[in-house]
């Protein structure tokens, strides 16, 4: 039996999966964040559901925390703006706050666990801070590698994966679902030793 948090109590923690909306980005580099959060909810029987934050929303428990997930249905660039009024609903910190995101600073499939810090050039991250004024919150960030050159990297992030490359995504897809779990079970120094 699914156990359901409470309602009107404030979430333990947040998570943020990036992504654009719509058919045609499904699958696309910049989407992986999203995908997290679906495979989070699929795992502790959950189903994001339209919220007014212009976000998918559900809470489920995981190791007796409440744990909110949400998919921002703004553009990646401005996920700021689901992201603020999801951080106001759920009572959060930002350091309570877990954000997935593809990343062009690391190899495709790469996993890394982050606490704070810059922005890397990613807009979504960007549009969060101006919204939260703030960059401490959590990133669980997956590498989709770099594109040819710096002009074509929203061309790169729109793309999808080839085969090969998609069945690596697959498995780190997966290490970041455990990744965004050791971070609310155990604290994210914890997961920035057993992920990185």
């Amino acid at each position: 039996m699914r156990l359901r948090p409470r309602r009107g109590t404030p979430a333990d923690v947040l998570v943020v999966g990036l992504g654009n909306p719509g058919d045609e980005y499904r699958g696309s580099r910049h989407n992986l964040g999203a995908e997290v959060v679906e495979l989070l909810a699929t795992r502790h029987g959950g189903r994001l559901r339209k919220r007014k934050e212009r976000a998918l929303v559900d809470e489920v428990t995981i190791d007796g925390r409440r744990v909110a997930l949400a998919v921002p249905l703004t553009y990646v660039n401005d996920s700021g703006h689901a992201v603020g009024a999801l951080v106001r609903r759920f009572g959060v910190e930002p350091e309570q706050l877990v954000v997935v995101h593809d990343e062009l600073d690391l190899p495709v499939a790469e996993l890394k666990v982050k606490s704070g810090g810059g922005l890397a050039g990613h807009n979504g991250l960007r549009s969060i801070v101006a919204h939260l004024h703030t960059q401490d919150f959590q990133r669980v960030r997956i590498g989709v590698g770099k594109p040819a050159s710096k002009e074509r990297g929203a061309d790169h992030v729109l793309n999808r994966f080839g085969k090969r490359e998609r069945t690596e995504v697959d498995v780190t897809v997966e290490q970041a679902a455990d990744a965004v779990e050791a971070i609310v079970r155990d604290g994210v120094d914890a997961a920035m030793n057993r992920f990185n």
